[in-house]
Parts: structure tokens; sequence; C-alpha cells
């Protein structure tokens, strides 16, 4: 009597024990579709973010070459500190190479961008590779998709009687920097980073 019943909660217990492990895998498939997901989307959103940040970086070296032409023009080269002046000739250029450096491609921009007065670009990628086979219908085909805004900080205070027909004394964060247009070498001129700052916006 009592063997008949040991073998039936045996029996019995086999089916739960079946559904239990099914379960157990489901939710370890799905957890691995949704790790594979977020995967993909931190991978789009360090594309966009360094395509962005390719994109300003590009703008703020213009800048720098428009300062420099306007100093050996003997123009008004105190209007390009202010960073307001930004061409991006080479800002598309620049955001796709550092796209496709992080395996995507640019979908939308870079197009010019303001935040908290300051200029820069607005980026969006999508991923050449998708999210891959998950037990979640469709995932073999998205591709994950992100976009970025970096802005061009200038980093010069100019004095507010500055001339430039004349020397002007410059503090760019915390180091001096002088320029004379009368006595300018575009060769001395310090890098574009020393005047402008480029970050992602918050």
């Amino acid at each position: 009597m009592i063997g008949a019943s040991l073998r039936s909660d045996r029996g019995s217990t086999l089916p739960i024990y079946i559904w239990l492990t099914g379960i157990l895998l489901f939710a370890a498939f799905a957890f691995f579709a949704f790790a594979q997901a977020a995967s993909a989307r931190n991978g789009a959103q360090s594309a966009a973010d360094a395509a962005a940040l390719a994109a300003a970086q590009s703008a703020r070296d213009d800048l720098l070459d428009d300062l420099g032409q306007a100093l050996d023009d003997g123009d008004d080269w105190l209007q390009w500190l202010d960073g307001q002046e930004l061409d991006g000739a080479g800002a598309a250029d620049a955001a796709a190479q550092l796209a496709a450096a992080n395996d995507a491609d640019v979908v939308g921009g870079p197009d010019p961008a303001e935040v908290n007065g300051f200029p820069g670009y607005w980026v969006e990628v999508q991923t050449r590779y998708t999210v891959g086979d998950t037990i979640i219908p469709g995932t073999e085909n998205d591709k994950a998709k992100a976009h970025a805004t970096a802005v061009v900080k200038p980093r010069c205070d100019v004095p507010v009687d500055a001339d430039p027909k004349k020397p002007v004394q410059l503090t760019c964060d915390d180091e001096k920097i002088e320029i004379d247009p009368d006595d300018f070498d575009l060769d001395d001129l310090p890098d574009a980073s020393t005047f402008f700052s480029v970050h992602l916006a918050d």
C-alpha cells in the first residue's frame, strides 16, 4: 500500500518538474533576448555619441581656421571666439566616419542644434548589426537606433574693451593667451581645444 502511494507521488511530481523546468528555460531565453537588445542599444548610443562629438569637433576646427583667417586678413577676429559661427563644412563626413568606426551609419543629421545657448550638432545613427535571433519574433531583422547632441562651448573670456586691431589678452579657463594682430603667425595659434570645449549635451 505504501509502495503504491510513493509511486503515485513520483508520477504526479514529474509533470510539475518538467513544467517548472520549461518555465525556467523560457525565462532564461527571454532574459538573454532582453540582454541582446540592451547591448545593441548601448552600441547604438556609443556610436551616436561618437558621431555627434566628431561633428562638433570638426566644426570647432573650422572655427579656429576662420579665426586665424580673420587675423591674417586684419578683420574682426574677436567675433569668432563666441563659438556661434559654426559652419560645419566637414561635420557630416566626420560624423559618418566615427559612426562607421562604431559599426553604425548616420541616418539623421548632423543637424545644427542649440543647448543652453551653445551651438552644436544633433546626430542619429543606426547599427549595421541586428539584435540577433531570439525567442522574440522579428529581432533577427531589428537594428538599434540612437541619437546624441554635442555642443561647442567657448573657453575664453574677452575683455569688454578689447580692440581687434590691438594686442588682446585672453583668459581661456586658467590659461593666459595674448594675441597681437600686428605680430601674428598662424602656426603660433593654440590648438582649437584651447579656445573651445566640445562635450555631449545633458
